[in-house]
């Protein structure tokens, strides 16, 4: 969602700062901005892409070595210039940007008219920005940190906050609480950001930030503390992260990159898990509580958006290889629910970012409730890895596009290696059924490079309903996810209304949409599932929708019956996602592209979503 970056140092701020807003694009925005201090403390902020902030800022004094700068998802406001961040206080001796929500700001604002101040935009973060100036007038004794201190004590809701003040002008402030913020070292510098991705050309050494810490950075001390003023220890931590994985190489868009990286992440997720011979599968991060999995009652998963779409794939697996039950929950329900939970059940909760609020909020309660926390993420140092009692990452590397593509598939990879390894630990599998699956997990990476190699074929498909207004997508058993995650993507990225079904469903509704313009994909691999859904195509045919079918190689049974046909290699049923989810993602793709759309950055869409 909302990016935040700022430096201070002796290098000049301006160009880090914009170099890091681009770096931050990917998370979806609506306008951008920056606060330089150099004597004064100047703002500049337009709505729209940073090219136009650079461009708005051409010519003028973009000076100083420190600032801050902002690209705003918008939240309390529409997008415009006035609520785009930074955001000055009304005298004009602090500005601020912000991620998160203050919920009781309309309280606060009307304390504030009260005493005099005024508003130039609708959002929150205004708010706080006039809260802390309130704060800092009351006594000539109290200094910008102690008055962002007070304001922070006054807030409901959740914040990363970066703050400069006009009257302190080598001091950079930044505070945390629901939304993530880290700090990189440098050589008498220090790089702030709301991820990793804009400061990691500058620095391999970083501090997380955790909830109610403050940091207070001046160009050669850094201090630590809380809200309440104790100090907090220091741990700094060495930043994994490729330049390269930032960059789109030959490929158009970041999302067809990671389309196509899909094989190697697959395989770099299940190295050094397997064991020679697929003898054994080892999950380091889960050692320790492995015993206690093993004798749980109940999983409960957690997840949103295609996440939760991985965490039904492992619903399928767990209850068929491990013999447990299992429940799937979206974290924005979960959290609200009040559920029934204890010392016997173990919640898995699913984030590619570790930073998405409804997930955090649902780990806080499930740990109250007693029951062991892990997590499965794609971010070293996120706060769901922190937070979780142990857990595994995917290695998916930096997913720049905001549509999930390579993440989904190494949280289903993990997924899997977790249930076969609780499944073997119970003995509630065959070793012959064991072998045959991790034997065919290795092989995945190579038939997913096989099915990229007709990219060009689905591209032809993707001509032929880049004008559909809707859009239904079938699948039954494992393939029953991937429909939904199939259709997800469509919409995403296209802006075609489609949705997922369980084939089994579709005389329940969905079939009452079927006619000559509707193109319904059917996920139809060779299965146990296969003669059904078979039955369900020709009901679509008898209507005259068009069928677009995946289908195993070499099956000849639905050339005649479908319109199009994809096809992909064999493979057990309970991998299949991994390699029938590909040309949906690439179909997905297509027709964005061919409808013109912004397949990285799509409307009012955000990579990771921090707030409620």
């Amino acid at each position: 969602m909302c990016g935040i970056v700022g430096y201070i140092g002796n290098k000049e701020a301006y160009p880090i700062l914009i170099s890091g807003l681009k770096k931050l694009e990917y998370r979806g925005y609506d306008s951008a901005g920056v606060a330089l201090l150099n004597g004064s403390l100047n703002v500049f902020k337009k709505m729209g892409k940073v090219v136009g902030l650079e461009n708005f800022v051409a010519g003028e004094n973009a000076g100083g070595n420190v600032g801050i700068g902002h690209t705003r998802w918008a939240t309390h406001g529409e997008p415009s210039d006035a609520n785009a961040h930074p955001h000055q206080s009304m005298n004009g001796h602090f500005s601020i940007v912000h991620n998160g929500i203050i919920e009781n700001y309309m309280q606060l604002k009307t304390d504030l008219i009260t005493h005099g101040f005024q508003f130039s935009s609708e959002t929150d973060t205004e708010v706080l920005a006039n809260l802390i100036e309130y704060f800092y007038n009351q006594n000539e004794e109290v200094s910008a940190e102690m008055a962002v201190q007070l304001a922070l004590s006054k807030v409901v809701g959740a914040y990363g906050i970066a703050v400069l003040c006009r009257d302190e002008k080598d001091k950079l402030i930044v505070a945390r609480k629901g939304s993530p913020l880290v700090v990189g070292l440098g050589n008498g510098e220090y790089f702030v950001a709301s991820d990793a991705s804009p400061i990691a050309e500058f620095t391999s050494h970083v501090v997380y930030l955790n909830d109610n810490d403050m940091a207070i950075l001046q160009k050669n001390n850094f201090t630590l503390k809380n809200i309440e003023n104790s100090p907090v220890s220091l741990t700094i931590s060495n930043l994994d992260m490729k330049i390269g994985e930032m960059e789109k190489g030959d490929f158009e868009h970041f999302m067809l990159k990671e389309i196509y990286e899909q094989p190697q992440t697959i395989e770099e997720t299940f190295k050094g898990r397997l064991k020679p011979e697929y003898s054994d599968i080892v999950l380091g991060g889960l050692l320790h509580v492995f015993p206690r999995v093993a004798e749980a009652e109940r999983i409960v998963i957690i997840g949103c958006g295609t996440s939760w779409h991985a965490a039904l794939i492992a619903e399928y697996m767990l209850e068929e290889f491990a013999q447990i039950p299992v429940e799937v929950e979206y974290a924005s329900e979960f959290r609200y629910r009040k559920p029934v939970l204890g010392k016997k059940d173990v919640v898995l909760l699913i984030s590619q970012s570790g930073e998405t609020a409804d997930t955090l909020a649902a780990l806080r309660l499930a740990r109250e409730k007693g029951a062991l926390v892990l997590g499965i993420c794609n971010v070293v140092g996120s706060t769901l890895s922190r937070e979780t009692e142990a857990g595994v990452y995917t290695h998916a590397g930096v997913e720049v596009g905001v549509a999930s593509t390579k993440a989904f598939t190494a949280q289903v990879t993990v997924l899997t290696l977790f249930a076969l390894k609780l499944a073997k630990t119970k003995g509630t599998i065959s070793s012959a059924e064991y072998s045959e699956l991790v034997k065919e997990l290795a092989e995945i990476p190579e038939k997913g490079r096989t099915i990229l190699q007709n990219n060009e074929q689905i591209k032809k498909v993707a001509e032929k309903y880049k004008d559909a207004v809707n859009a239904l997508y079938l699948g039954r058993g494992y393939l029953f996810p991937v429909a939904l995650e199939g259709a997800l993507k469509l919409k995403e990225i296209s802006y075609i209304h489609a949705e997922g079904y369980a084939a089994g469903e579709m005389k329940h509704g969905p079939i009452a949409l079927v006619d000559d313009n509707l193109p319904v994909v059917v996920v139809a691999p060779r299965d146990v599932w296969y003669e059904k859904i078979v039955s369900n195509i020709q009901e679509v045919k008898a209507r005259m929708g068009n069928v677009i079918a995946i289908v195993s190689e070499g099956d000849d049974g639905l050339k005649e019956l479908a319109n199009d046909i994809i096809e992909i290699p064999r493979s057990h049923p309970a991998l299949a996602p991994l390699l029938a989810v590909i040309p949906l993602q690439l179909l997905a793709y297509h027709i964005a592209v061919l409808r013109g759309c912004n397949v990285d950055q799509p409307r009012n869409l955000a990579k990771s979503v921090t707030v409620e």
